[in-house]
């Protein structure tokens, strides 16, 4: 049976796809009466850009990573000098990325960069790594830390299950992508509350730990720098402990184009931010030890916890509750912005066409939401996500540290190109040497969890001469694969596409390619 091409706009409920040239429809574009362009309208103001960078970096990682830190640097000192560095490395990387967003006006972070610079299939590997493992493990990672968090004020005295656990994590995570299905706008302003609810968890911790230093309680900094000495073996793993706590920074960028007035919108959302997070980190690992030793805090689960019952007494019961909270922001922060990163891959064909539609009421890339739920439900029951997670930072900052090495490739290829805002040449320089040194160094630190994130980011390279290179596949391939598509395709329109209030339009092309299915538009651009 053959379909009817679609026409591409419509007046009421359905989904849209951009332009065929990979770019969103212009908001100043004349339609016809009664027809409007579907485009995701710029409703993140300053105020918001602060809250979904700040309410995306504090999340569970300030009250784990210090564990982690100080077993790969040996001292209190030295842990702290790590807070400090991996804060100002995280601000030249915010700022190098302040640049990129504002010369390159698209959504999709260090995808759109990549693609940019290096072309489509380094872009491709990126994203492919991004969609299977990284997203839905971080997100399962965090929701973890939210639902043993939010169970802990009733298992005071005794151990929260571990299927209580998972099962409050999957009403976590469904909540949170059910906000960002439905609305942008409601999706930012939770952020801003949860970004209050985050800030006053680290309050909690830092005032409680400065009055203990106005009391002289300062005997955990005598000596800050002895004991276990540090083995230049271990930074890289102290790196990545510490710059997993202030990941976040970047995903502002992931969705520039709904950015108001992006030029000085981003920059100073960054700045704004960064600040805020390297001051009340460094802050909150102080407070810390005014409390707790080091050799109390290695043998600590949960740091914030501990703090607050050898601290706070009856108010301890508060502290789960605020990080559980802070979590919970983190999960949707990093929902909110990763969804346009698929669906600005999908886009430029690299991912099935169906993530590149956007609701016409909505304003929401409902598809690409979607689409991350099952997997992180995958990664949520599959195991030790704390392991997955760590092989898979030897990718995440690989291509980080590559997309900011393009900015200075761009700074000499394409030296004319317009610049709002320009930072000195040394800090994405110093920036990317880091990244990429500390990426290196983590194969002889830790060739086995860093070997296999190498292996699975690899696997990028044969998927994509597969699903967009390679043209002539086997009858048999084809036969299956449109067979799998199309009946998902079916279910899918027969269930929500015929819906008034869910429906989905397909764009109209010139080709008969399945919503599903991957295009080559990559391909004509890899030459």
């Amino acid at each position: 049976m053959v379909r009817k091409p679609v026409v591409s706009t419509i007046s009421s409920g359905g989904y849209l796809q951009g332009n065929v040239n990979g770019k969103l429809p212009s908001l100043g574009g004349k339609e016809p009466p009664g027809q409007e362009k579907v485009v995701l309208k710029k409703k993140i103001t300053l105020v918001r850009g602060i809250s979904i960078i700040i309410g995306t970096i504090i999340g569970a990682g300030i009250f784990i990573s210090p564990k982690g830190v100080l077993q790969n640097t040996g001292s209190v000192g030295m842990s702290l000098v790590i807070w400090t560095v991996c804060g100002v490395l995280s601000l030249f990387g915010a700022l190098s990325y302040a640049e990129l967003g504002t010369s390159i006006k698209k959504s999709g972070g260090h995808y759109t960069y990549i693609l940019e610079v290096f072309g489509p299939l380094p872009a491709f590997v990126r994203v492919w790594v991004e969609l299977l493992i990284i997203r839905p493990a971080a997100t399962a990672v965090i929701s973890l830390a939210f639902g043993r968090y939010i169970l802990e004020p009733f298992f005071i005295q005794c151990e929260i299950p571990e299927l209580a656990i998972k099962l409050i994590t999957a009403v976590g995570i469904t909540v949170v992508m059910v906000l960002n299905s439905m609305s942008v706008s409601w999706s930012a302003r939770i952020q801003i509350f949860l970004t209050f609810c985050k800030l006053t968890a680290i309050l909690i911790i830092i005032v409680p730990g400065v009055m203990q230093l106005i009391k002289g309680q300062t005997q955990h900094f005598k000596d800050a720098f002895s004991g276990r000495g540090a083995n230049i073996m271990g930074l890289p793993l102290a790196f990545y402990y510490g710059m997993y706590a202030y990941a976040g920074w970047f995903y502002l960028n992931f969705v520039t184009e709904e950015v108001e007035n992006p030029e000085k919108t981003i920059p100073l959302a960054i700045c704004i931010s960064m600040a805020i997070v390297t001051i009340g980190y460094v802050l909150t690992n102080v407070a810390y030890f005014t409390t707790i030793s080091a050799e109390e805090l290695l043998l600590s689960n949960a740091v914030a916890v501990t703090f607050s019952e050898r601290l706070l007494g009856n108010f301890s019961l508060a502290v789960p509750i605020f990080v559980a909270l802070s979590c919970f922001g983190s999960m949707n922060g990093g929902v909110f912005a990763v969804s346009r990163l698929f669906y600005v891959a999908s886009r430029e064909g690299q991912l099935p066409e169906i993530l590149s539609m956007i609701h016409v009421r909505k304003h929401t890339p409902l598809p690409a939401v979607i689409v991350l739920h099952p997997l992180t439900m995958i990664m949520l029951f599959s195991g030790d996500l704390y392991s997955l997670l760590n092989f898979l930072s030897f990718a995440r900052w690989l291509f980080i540290g590559l997309a900011v090495a393009g900015l200075i490739y761009l700074r000499y290829k394409r030296p004319d190109m317009h610049r709002p805002f320009k930072v000195p040449l040394f800090i994405p320089a110093l920036f990317s040497f880091t990244c990429l040194f500390m990426v290196a160094l983590s194969l002889y630190s830790d060739p086995f969890s860093t070997g296999i994130g190498f292996i699975i980011t690899l696997t990028g390279v044969p998927a994509y001469y597969l699903f967009i290179i390679w043209d002539k596949k086997p009858k048999w391939f084809r036969r299956l694969s449109g067979k799998t598509f199309t009946q998902f395709w079916d279910l899918l329109r027969d269930r929500v596409i015929e819906n008034p209030v869910y429906g989905y339009t397909q764009p109209h092309t010139h080709t008969h390619t399945h919503p599903l299915m991957f295009n080559n538009v990559s391909k004509a651009t890899a030459h």
